[in-house]
Order: structure tokens, then C-alpha cells, then sequence
């Protein structure tokens, strides 16, 4: 049975134009400008009129917490927060219980994401400083990247050895997505906090980004690029959040580039202001930081600095969060509000929506190499977001899918809402219900 859908307004590659997509098993089998289809019996039929129908958005940096870390999240729950934020595909990181820094470790994430993800997904392979060695092993068609935790991490996925680092720069044969951090400069400072504040252990979270600061993210950041500038390597910086960092990187076409940087969510939303209002929710690695480094952050979006933007949704149970600047976890769960919130910084004048779509779909989808995802094209999968833009609604938590069961986004008000996505062609989301019969599938890179 085909879906037509009809009188969509459709952002795709640069353009927003008038459209009649068609979809047939899994891939969109043509796209018709300002036309009518015929239909046949059988058809399923969608009017999209005064709604916009995007590319899927491709979410390069998630933790679902599984396995070992159930009680908060799981892919199940997750994916199903993703699906209801338009969110199709995801790549997730390596810090669970086992950590993914075994061959095993590995498989078993793909097994359960088969088993249970209701969009598509890949796995991050985590790098220590014992196992670069197993890099060659892995399947570049399958594999979306190395993580590397160049900074504070759990367990001893923490690189600091600088022999093994170079090693890794030059021997993956994936791109290497760094967590930046310089665990020396965050330690000093929590050595300094405590001598002024003798006798206390923990420190309000207003502290937090200056515990973990924009020196420590910078001198981390630095040394990334200088090792992959040295090597060629394929390097993918996460979750920038300075405006020095900024000064690393090129503007030029992404395809020119082999060393690209990602904004994500929170630091684009969030400043050190709100943590007065909001404590320990907007608590995350690496920290929020002022309101001036979230604007360079915004304006390096439309400069090309930063190519994609993803969620570093990482979900925790609220008694977790209780504490301050050493004592709370850090991360908060944002795939279901991703979307959304950037289309509102679009309505602020601070992006197009073209340039929503190419940060959160098409430059992913390039980046890594996706096969045949992250556009509205023919003979493409069929991973696509119907939008609303004149939706007006609030944030509760009772709405927040993801099993924790709170959001930071509680009490935001937007005016887009999704109301449909599709998956290689499934109805996996539509009008508040999610579908929890569809399955997504591995997604497979063009090595």
C-alpha cells in the first residue's frame, strides 16, 4: 500500500517548496512539485496542508543507558521519546554497563536494538587506552564511529595516555568522536573551590561551569584537532560549548572537511543563567556556559564553524540529580524536544528553517556517510517528520516519553509540535500515540 502525501510544504536541501510525496514500502518512490498524483485503491492518503514534511532528523550522539543502567533509561523508551520528537535515526555512546569496549559488548548493543528500537540506530565503539587494537575489527558499513573520552568519563574509558591517543588518531579506521575536557584544569579547580570554601564537599551548581570550565574544554579541544590535523584523521568534536573553542575550525563546505564540530541542544537553549531556575536539571558535561558563549555557539551554526546539532540526551532519575556541582550526575534527557526547539529558534529569527534541517538531517547524514537517509529524495528510505508550525502547546512532564520521566523543557511553551513520523515508511508516531509494533533498522555507512 503506497502513502500520498499530499499539499505538504517541504524543506529539503535549501529549498521550501510546495509537494506530493509518495511513499511505497520503505522508500519514497517520488516527490511532486505543486502536482497531483492519482491515486489507486488502496492508497493511503495524508492531506499535509499548512504542515511542513522534513527529512527525519539524524541524532548523532545519545545515551540510552542499556544495558546496565535500566532503572532510567532504556532503548525501548528512548527510541519512543525519539519517535515522538521526529527523531528516526540515532547513534548511541559507549558508557553502559558492560561499556562497549569489547567486540561482545558491541554485537549485543546491535541485538538489542533490533530487538527493541522502534527507529533506527547505530552504536559508538569505545576506545581505552588497552584496546586500540580492536579498531581494525570493526565493520566500517555498520559501525557509525570510535568515542573517545578525552576527559572526566566512567570506568576506564577515560584516553590519557598520549602514546595510546596517537596511536588511536592514527590506526582507526572510523571517524573519532571526542569528548572534550582536560581533566588536569577541572581537578585544579575543584582543588581551588574546596581550599575556598573549606570544609564543603559539594558547591551550588551555579559553580558547575566553572569547575568545568572554558579552559578545560579548550585546552582538550586543542589538542584533538592538533592530533588529527598531525595524523588526517576523521575527527567529530561533540557537544562544543565555548566560544573559544570556536577558533579551531573552518567554515567551508562540510564535504571539504575532516574535521567537523557538533552544538547540541542544551548549549544552544540554555545559558549559566538559568541555573538559578532550573539547578541541577541543566546539569551536563560539559557544562552550560554564559549567555555570550551560547550566542558565538548560535552564530557558528550559520557560519558552517558547527556542522551538526544532536541532544547528548543522556537521562537520569531526578533523585540523581539532587545535589550541586559535584554531587548531582549530569545529563538530561532531550531527544523528544529537539526538534521542536530548534524550529522555535528559527521563529526567533536565530536560524531558517532550511538550516534546521540541513544541521539535524542532511549534514549528519553526510558526515557519517549514511547510506540513503537524511533527505526528502527518491529512492531514498522514507524516514520523514510531519511538523506543525501554528500547533501552540506546553511542556509537562506528564508528556515526556523518555523513562525518567521529567524534561527541563517543563513549562516551555512552543508553537511547532510533530505530529507525524515515519520510519523506513512506518507510522511510528502520529497525533500523541506512538506505534509500538515498528521496528527500525541498523543503519549502514558508504565506507
Amino acid at each position: 500500500m503506497r502513502t500520498i502525501i499530499r499539499n505538504a510544504t517541504v524543506v529539503n536541501e535549501g529549498r521550501t517548496f510546495g509537494a506530493t510525496v509518495v511513499v511505497d514500502g520503505q522508500f519514497v518512490v517520488d516527490v511532486v512539485e505543486d502536482g497531483m498524483i492519482d491515486t489507486l485503491p488502496g492508497d493511503h492518503v495524508i492531506d499535509a496542508t499548512g504542515k511542513y514534511l522534513l527529512p527525519g532528523v539524524i541524532d548523532d550522539h545519545v545515551h540510552f543507558r542499556e544495558p546496565g543502567l535500566t532503572h532510567k533509561a532504556d532503548i525501548g523508551a528512548e527510541s519512543r521519546a525519539a519517535a515522538a520528537g521526529g527523531v528516526t535515526s540515532y547513534m548511541e555512546m559507549p558508557n553502559t554497563v558492560p561499556q562497549t569496549t569489547t567486540l561482545e559488548a558491541l554485537e549485543e548493543k546491535f541485538r538489542k536494538g533490533a530487538e527493541s528500537s522502534l527507529v533506527n540506530y547505530s552504536f559508538f565503539f569505545g576506545a581505552t587506552n588497552d584496546n586500540v587494537d580492536l579498531l581494525a575489527e570493526l565493520d566500517k558499513e555498520r559501525v557509525c564511529g570510535v568515542k573517545v573520552f578525552m576527559g572526566s568519563s566512567t570506568g576506564n574509558m577515560l584516553v590519557d595516555r598520549v602514546e595510546s591517543l596517537k596511536r588511536l588518531f592514527e590506526t582507526s579506521p572510523l571517524l573519532i568522536m571526542t569528548h572534550c575536557e582536560d581533566t588536569a584544569i577541572i581537578e585544579e579547580n575543584v582543588k581551588q573551590f574546596k581550599k575556598r570554601y573549606k570544609g564543603q564537599n559539594d558547591f551550588p551548581v551555579r559553580y558547575h561551569s566553572r569547575i568545568r570550565s572554558a579552559e578545560a574544554c579548550f585546552a582538550s579541544t586543542s589538542l584533538a584537532v592538533r592530533l588529527a590535523q598531525e595524523t588526517g584523521a576523521r575527527l567529530h568534536v561533540a557537544h562544543l560549548s565555548t566560544a573559544k573553542e570556536l577558533e579551531l575550525f573552518e567554515s567551508k563546505p562540510l564535504e571539504q572537511k575532516r574535521i567537523t564540530a557538533e552544538a547540541c541542544v542544551p548549549h544552544l537553549v540554555f545559558s549559566s543563567e538559568d541555573y538559578d531556575l532550573l539547578d541541577t536539571k541543566i546539569k551536563c558535561n560539559p557544562s552550560i556556559k554564559t549567555a555570550e558563549d551560547r550566542e558565538a555557539l548560535r552564530g557558528a551554526l550559520k557560519s558552517g564553524l558547527v556542522d551538526v546539532v544532536a541532544t547528548d540526551h543522556a537521562p537520569h532519575l531526578l533523585e540523581e540529580k539532587v545535589g550541586g556541582a559535584l554531587k548531582a550526575v549530569s545529563g538530561m534527557p532531550m531527544v523528544q524536544f529537539s526538534l521542536v526547539s530548534m524550529l522555535e529558534l528559527a521563529n526567533e529569527g536565530v536560524l531558517t528553517v532550511e538550516k534546521v534541517v540541513e544541521l539535524m538531517s542532511h549534514n549528519p547524514a553526510r558526515l557519517f556517510r549514511i547510506d540513503r537517509r537524511g533527505f526528502v529524495r527518491k529512492g531514498y528510505y522514507a524516514d520523514l517528520v510531519l511538523v506543525d508550525p501554528k500547533a501552540a502547546w506546553t511542556v509537562s512532564d506528564s508528556c515526556c516519553l523518555s523513562k525518567c520521566g521529567w524534561t527541563p523543557m517543563s513549562g516551555k511553551s512552543f508553537s511547532w509540535a510533530v505530529e507525524r513520523t515515519f520510519v523506513n515508511g512506518q507510522t511510528v508516531y502520529a497525533n500523541g500515540r506512538v506505534n509500538d509494533e515498528v521496528r527500525g533498522m541498523e543503519l549502514r555507512f558508504n565506507a
